[in-house]
């Protein structure tokens, strides 16, 4: 079988995307006069729900490429006293549960604060991966947004 340049050329184009890496998106907020960002590799669902396709147990992490990382320049604090110094680091997230996540922020010695996220359903499909970063004064607000689900955590920063 003989394939035409137009199909050649065709499949050669979509072998090539497949093979490219994801876009780069960076969350930026100032909380408490500080800066806090968050880079991260940005995939596509592509018809796929790779949030209900998580094992529970399993590390994820949020994103494609290159790992996701954090870098605040204020203390920030999640929940009931769980403290991220300033600094920078790794952020995987893992499914805890059939209907729970958490994001796993990993502190250079190598060991995890593990902050709950609270899931919500979104009126739309976000196809591709983002990672909001919201600030006010001295509070914050982490929000992963994926297909038609947001997982998000509170934190104060000082």
């Amino acid at each position: 079988m003989r394939l035409r340049p137009a199909v050649l050329t065709v499949t050669l184009s979509l072998a090539a995307a497949a093979a490219l890496p994801a876009d780069r998106g960076e969350a930026k907020a100032t909380v408490a006069g500080k800066a806090v960002s968050i880079d991260y590799g940005r995939p596509t669902l592509q018809g796929r729900d790779m949030l209900g396709r998580a094992e529970v147990g399993t590390q994820w992490r949020m994103g494609a490429d290159a790992p996701t990382r954090l870098k605040t320049a204020a203390e920030l604090t999640f929940g009931a006293g769980l403290v991220v110094p300033p600094g920078e680091y790794v952020l995987t997230a893992t499914r805890t549960a059939e209907d729970a996540w958490q994001i796993d922020v990993k502190k250079p010695d190598g060991s995890l604060v593990e902050v709950p996220l609270v899931s919500k359903a979104l009126a739309e499909n976000v196809e591709t991966f983002t990672i909001d970063l919201k600030g006010d004064k001295g509070r914050g607000e982490l929000t992963l947004k994926w297909g038609t689900k947001a997982l998000s955590a509170a934190f104060t920063a000082r």
